[in-house]
């Protein structure tokens, strides 16, 4: 079995444990859209919008390095932290078992 435990915070603070499968190729961000979080991912998963951007609680040593395009699209955030990432540029993988994320605050 191939799939991890990641643990969600929505933006009004509540805390689910969901059980994410990582054979399938997907990234945070579809997963999320899939367990029904209010993720807009407006541009689909292509690092263009920021509307999938996570605050990474724990595990962040266990992610990809941020490539130029996400640090480049964070980086137009007003209210970006030190941990924040975009859920699309993030490939489940058996490595992220035990992620914490919460849902970024949205304006939009």
């Amino acid at each position: 079995m191939s799939d991890i435990n990641i643990t969600v915070e929505d933006r009004e603070g509540n805390v689910a444990d969901l059980v994410a499968p990582t054979d399938m190729g997907l990234s945070l961000m579809e997963f999320l859209k899939a367990s029904e979080y209010d993720v807009l991912a407006t541009c689909g998963g292509m690092a263009l919008c920021a509307t999938c951007c996570v605050d990474v609680l724990e595990g962040e040593e266990k992610l990809n390095e941020m490539s130029d395009d996400e640090y480049a699209m964070l980086d137009t955030l007003p209210d970006l932290l030190p941990n924040s990432r975009l859920a699309c540029q993030l490939q489940l993988k058996p490595e992220m078992e035990g992620l914490k994320v919460r849902l970024h605050a949205m304006d939009y």
